[in-house]
């Protein structure tokens, strides 16, 4: 045979076993995800959007290097259901069990939507050596039970902002409403749940007492309420500068246009969950401006002095066909999906005990900014991007979000509502 026809002989032979070949390196084992959330919620929705859009990408890219094997992720949903009023823990447990024992899950991603289900779950994944990334339970509570008992409890890992973070973006808020205005008057509208009575507490004790804030009042509303006239009258009788707001139902939005019909002189600065995205200058009639809302993590709002919170925003935006609504569990949910990726790599395994010592390493610029872990696995919030994870301050501005806290990241200044001047 001629070195010509060996030649062609050999090309032949080489590509019959390409198809085999690239079979092979295909169909690796994916690496099974598990999402636990509740779906019938927007953040659980948009969490998961983001966790399937990371994925996606991750994918498109060859997948995880996984001891030099390329393993593509594989994403596996489950209705928790935990946020839903009546929903038992025992039943979001059961949902974790059945993506680790049934669907195989190597790891928890996002995690229950409640925080006292999500420490449930604590002992779960730790039986079965299944790290878990959170991104929507705010408890400290997780955190305690780490640095107690870091060797059970070391599997858990939380990328979103926690309770603490909130009052201290919340609490530094009024700083600077006190510095600037001189307004040391507050009156507190929440919401009777568990998390948002905790913050209201929290926000006396850690804040407005130590800062000498007069708290001329208080009114705790039912879930589901959506008249919200009496506290505001009270508010303005009590001569309240500011009203602090902490909701997270979907009615809680007409608390801010009976603000503005009632032209209550007192700037509204808090959380309200409907209040976060774009699509609330349409949805409550134009009537929220001037209103100042917190976002729990940056991205889920573009800031520009964070480049990659606005390429993360763009691109949900481009992939979904509409923008990011909710302002709490989003951004979180993207990263989480990298940050696993890269521990894979590092450790060369999906060893739940290798994978955890590498995410205890994380050092990654994301749309949230800087994203560390502290000794305690929660991600750390701070006010330079360049160092921390952060959470913002937005004010509507006619149909915009104003970026106006914190400084190291404002796009604006606060401006009062009409009626409302400094008292200095």
């Amino acid at each position: 045979m001629s070195k010509q026809a060996l030649r062609v002989f050999s090309l032949l032979f080489f590509l019959t076993l390409l198809p085999g070949f690239y079979s092979v390196c295909h169909s690796a084992d994916p690496i099974v995800l598990g999402v636990p959330t509740s779906l019938g919620f927007l953040e659980g929705k948009e969490g998961l959007a983001c966790v399937n859009l990371a994925v996606d990408e991750i994918n498109a890219a060859g997948g995880v290097n996984v001891g030099g094997t390329m393993r593509p992720f594989k994403v596996v949903a489950i209705d928790a259901r935990g946020a839903e009023p009546g929903v038992p823990v025992a039943e979001v447990i059961k949902a974790h069990k059945k993506l680790i024992l049934e669907d195989g899950a190597k790891f928890i991603v996002f995690g229950s939507f409640r925080s006292e289900a999500a420490i449930a779950c604590m002992d779960l994944v730790s039986q079965y050596k299944i790290p878990m990334l959170l991104g929507t339970a705010m408890s400290p509570e997780m955190q305690k039970k780490v640095t107690q008992d870091y060797d059970k409890y070391k599997y858990t890992f939380r990328v979103c902002l926690n309770a603490v973070y909130l009052i201290k973006y919340l609490g530094g808020t009024m700083g600077y409403l006190n510095k600037k205005f001189g307004f040391n008057k507050v009156f507190i509208m929440d919401q009777d749940v568990a998390w948002a009575r905790k913050t209201g507490d929290l926000m006396i004790s850690m804040v407005f007492e130590k800062m000498g804030w007069q708290v001329v009042g208080r009114q705790t509303y039912p879930t589901g309420a959506s008249d919200f006239s009496s506290g505001l009258m009270k508010a303005k009788a009590g001569g309240a500068q500011v009203i602090l707001p902490i909701f997270d139902m979907p009615q809680s939005g007409i608390l801010v246009k009976q603000w503005n019909a009632m032209k209550v002189p007192a700037l509204v600065a808090g959380f309200i969950s409907p209040l976060a995205g774009p699509a609330a200058w349409k949805t409550f009639d134009e009537k929220i401006e001037g209103a100042i809302n917190a976002i729990f993590e940056i991205g889920n709002v573009p800031v520009k002095k964070v480049p990659k919170s606005v390429e993360f925003f763009e691109k949900y935006e481009k992939r979904y066909g509409k923008p990011i609504e909710a302002g709490h569990s989003p951004a979180p949910a993207y990263e989480m999906v990298y940050l696993l990726k890269d521990a894979i790599e590092k450790a060369r395994s999906v060893d739940g005990d290798a994978v955890v010592t590498e995410l205890e390493k994380t050092d990654r610029l994301g749309a949230m900014g800087r994203i560390k872990f502290g000794k305690d696995h929660q991600v750390i919030y701070g006010e330079d991007p360049a160092e921390n994870a952060m959470g913002c301050m937005i004010q509507w501005r006619q149909g915009k979000r104003v970026v106006v806290y914190p400084e190291s990241v404002a796009e604006g200044e606060i401006a009062l509502p009409e009626g409302l001047k400094a008292v200095k």
